[in-house]
């Protein structure tokens, strides 16, 4: 691991954690050796961060030098914590702990009033329905291509048991109570399609990029919605393929 990336994620941890914590659950998050840890607390300190504690007690961080100072209102504390609670439920792991690492680093600017504010909100998340189906598949590959707007070869099993495999460029993702749901352009038939991400049995680099085209298909999907008015909506099952 990159001394960086490791040093970013120890002060995630720190930020995240109930205070104080103790040098071995922060290794644990942070996947290094105790010995490393101290070496990368005293690095931390150097750099200006101010964690109160030592081995043996736990870590505490007081002040982070990196964030700025921030102010929110009651509310706008309750729908934030409201949504970043929420990612727990979606099934994607990876994607919630990025939330449990944004809102930790935002808590650790706010005033002491606020803070307490985060840590007894009064309203709670959603819970999906309990036939939410699983993803197998590699979400990190999925956001990334979206992302750098790169192909994607799917292998897809429809509703009806139908498989097929093409090549897609991936658009957006629709996270939804009851599914996970991908706005993608075929390359097979030069058209829109939406795949229930659960029922992609695999999938890997296309090699083409569609750069910048990403945006400009998005309009025109959305553009066609508008059109067609009594159109199905984005989380819908894929049309039966000829």
């Amino acid at each position: 691991m990159a001394r960086q990336d490791r040093l970013m994620r120890l002060m995630n941890a720190l930020r995240r954690l109930p205070a104080p914590v103790t040098a071995a659950r922060l290794a644990e998050e942070t996947e290094i050796s105790r010995r490393q840890l101290y070496r990368d607390i005293a690095t931390l300190r150097a750099g200006g961060a101010l964690i109160d504690g030592a081995a043996g007690v736990g870590y505490a961080l007081t002040e982070d030098p990196v964030l700025p100072p921030q102010s929110f209102s009651q509310l706008e504390i309750e729908a934030l914590m409201l949504g970043i609670g929420s990612l727990g439920f979606l099934g994607d792991a990876t994607l919630a702990r990025a939330g449990r690492d944004a809102v930790a680093r935002i808590i650790a600017t706010l005033p002491n009033r606020q803070v307490h504010q985060a840590m007894h909100t009064v309203m709670r998340t959603w819970c999906p329905a309990d036939t939410r189906p699983d993803v197998a598949i590699d979400m990190d590959l999925l956001r990334q291509a979206c992302w750098e707007e790169y192909s994607l070869w799917v292998r897809y099993c429809d509703l009806k048991n139908q498989v097929s495999e093409r090549e897609v460029w991936p658009l957006g993702m629709s996270y939804g109570p009851e599914a996970l749901m991908l706005l993608a352009f075929c390359q097979l038939r030069r058209d829109y399609r939406v795949f229930h991400v659960s029922r992609i049995e695999s999938l890997r680099p296309g090699g083409t990029s569609f750069r910048p085209r990403r945006v400009e298909l998005l309009r025109g999907f959305t553009s066609r919605r508008m059109e067609e008015k009594q159109g199905p909506p984005i989380c819908t099952e894929m049309p039966r393929q000829s």
